[in-house]
């Protein structure tokens, strides 16, 4: 009977404990507005890939996005944001639409991980506001 009970109670409590704090927002948050680059060398360079980050906007060179909503849960080096954008592809002249998800997850102050899921992350470098390189 007791051994019955704790069973029930563990079932029924389980889930609560197990279930990850989700925070929604409706922007990046301010901390990772900027441009970033994957490549250290071409902050300064206007035609190398980099993606830019606004409140409500990721800019990459395949495809210009606005930001729906943002997802924050805790992790270890700090938040982990996941992002849901309404998308527009330009190629070939046409305008086609899509729905994306970007995880955001800090490596340092200058330095994070960006990509469609946790195995597909590229490290990205902040551009200075005068287009030169960060120094890490």
């Amino acid at each position: 009977m007791r051994r019955s009970a704790l069973f029930a109670s563990i079932v029924v409590l389980a889930p609560h404990l197990a279930a990850a704090d989700v925070v929604r927002h409706s922007s990046i948050p301010e901390a990772y507005w900027g441009r970033w680059t994957a490549d250290a060398g071409a902050c300064g360079d206007a035609d190398k890939a980099a993606m830019v980050l606004a409140a409500k906007t990721y800019v990459s060179p395949t495809a210009n996005c606005a930001v729906d909503y943002v997802s924050e849960i805790a992790g270890t080096k700090g938040a982990i944001y996941s992002a849901r954008l309404r998308c527009s592809d330009a190629a070939g002249g046409t305008q086609r639409k899509s729905v994306a998800n970007v995880i955001i997850r800090p490596d340092t102050a200058d330095r994070i991980s960006v990509g469609p899921g946790f195995d597909s992350l590229v490290a990205y470098q902040r551009c200075s506001a005068s287009g030169t390189d960060t120094k890490p």
